[in-house]
């Protein structure tokens, strides 16, 4: 099979070699971030229901869903809910395949419960938390195009695209370095670092500066001084994770608009700023890479809740991912690499209309240094886009 695959030169300063660069992450227990992994429990729930029912995915789509903010008075020692925090499901799922129901609800309702009792532990879902199921079904023509043909490719839901990039430049591998080292390192040994963190940064030359805004678990605090001691404390630890991932200088800021005189503090409850004032939206959030990358090219698909079997904004933008990251490993020369794909709705997910690579050749390569090779990689990458498929629904894929 011949793809169109285009491989050109791009004419511009690498990212890392630019003057200012932004990057942002926001974290597991974010307002906008629990909307996004509600989004993909509930798909992935779905997909293992359809299988163990019907032997495949059915169509539906839960990128859809809604995080109100509750209402509650923190205080050191421990605090209280006052005012439940709402969540709204929705979305599209099949409810009926050849006579037989799928309580597509329940599912859902369990699979988003599951996942919030993971990533918020301090939160009572019984108590803290109202949610509300209101799942539709597709369209026609979209379910149509959705049927599996036996030993075919899906066929592509819509003309859309995504987008990715590599390799990661150094604030951004701080960035996800110290986030990951929060939730698997640090907060295991200390619960007052809630999960509800957003990490800021902005590169100027060789200076990094990285801003955190941390939610402390008020029951694990138990005055301003040791409030004040586990802020210095999680600047400390991040900026020993920062120093591992880059040579320049950085410079660590925490909760910064706390005042600590009037001791006004980012103090909460259950760890996420969604119990008083902060909603979330799916798709608001992290690209499909876990972060938010102005200086880089992105798409505005939301990742999570599409079906993983022909949704091209979940489907491209995780192998643009891949396919990005692969040839900076496997390919000498590469600077910085692009990565657009761009589908045809109703056309075979493995023929994109365009599989686009643009790249900045490290000094002394030139493009033929290098085309070949990441021709190979792509023309690769589409043969095998089942296998994305396969991981999405194994959870082995992040989509923020």
């Amino acid at each position: 099979m011949s793809r169109n695959i285009a491989i050109e030169m791009l004419n511009q300063i690498p990212v890392h070699d630019q003057q200012i660069e932004l990057v942002e992450r926001k974290c597991l227990g974010h307002p906008d971030s629990i909307a996004d992994g509600i989004a993909e429990s509930v798909s992935r729930a779905l997909c293992n229901t359809y299988i163990d029912q019907f032997g495949g995915v059915l169509h539906h789509n839960t990128d859809q869903g809604e995080i109100v903010a509750g209402e509650s008075l923190p205080q050191f020692g421990g605090g209280k809910i006052i005012k439940p925090i709402f969540i709204l499901l929705d979305g599209r799922a099949t409810k009926d395949f050849n006579g037989e129901k799928i309580s597509a609800e329940t599912v859902a309702l369990k699979a988003a419960k599951d996942y919030l009792k993971t990533i918020l532990p301090e939160l009572d879902i019984e108590k803290e938390l109202i949610m509300d199921c209101r799942l539709g079904t597709g369209s026609t023509d979209l379910r149509d195009v959705f049927k599996p043909e036996t030993g075919k490719i899906p066929r592509a839901n819509d003309t859309s695209f995504g987008v990715s990039y590599a390799p990661f430049s150094d604030i951004e591998r701080c960035i996800r370095e110290i986030s990951s080292y929060i939730d698997n390192t640090l907060r295991p040994k200390y619960p007052v670092y809630g999960q509800d963190i957003k990490i800021m940064g902005l590169r100027q030359g060789n200076s990094i500066n990285l801003t955190i805004c941390c939610a402390m678990v008020d029951r694990y605090v138990s005055s301003l001084s040791d409030y004040i001691d586990y802020r210095e404390k999680l600047a400390e630890e991040a900026l020993k994770i920062a120093k591992t991932c880059t040579d320049k200088q950085v410079v660590i800021n925490v909760n910064t608009a706390d005042c600590d005189v009037e001791c006004s503090l980012f103090l909460t409850v259950t760890g996420t700023s969604a119990e008083m004032g902060d909603d979330g939206s799916v798709g608001r959030g992290n690209r499909a890479n876990g972060l938010i990358t102005p200086n880089r090219p992105m798409s505005m698909e939301a990742t999570s809740g599409k079906n993983p079997i022909n949704h091209i904004g979940k489907i491209y933008n995780l192998l643009s991912n891949e396919l990005a990251h692969k040839c900076v490993e496997k390919v000498d020369g590469i600077a910085e690499i692009q990565v657009r794909l761009l589908s045809q709705i109703g056309m075979p997910i493995d023929e994109p209309l365009i599989a686009s690579a643009q790249i900045i050749p490290k000094p002394s390569f030139t493009l033929k240094d290098i085309e070949k090779d990441v021709y190979e990689i792509f023309d690769s990458g589409l043969e095998n886009i089942s296998s994305v498929t396969e991981r999405v629904i194994k959870g082995e894929l992040k989509t923020f």
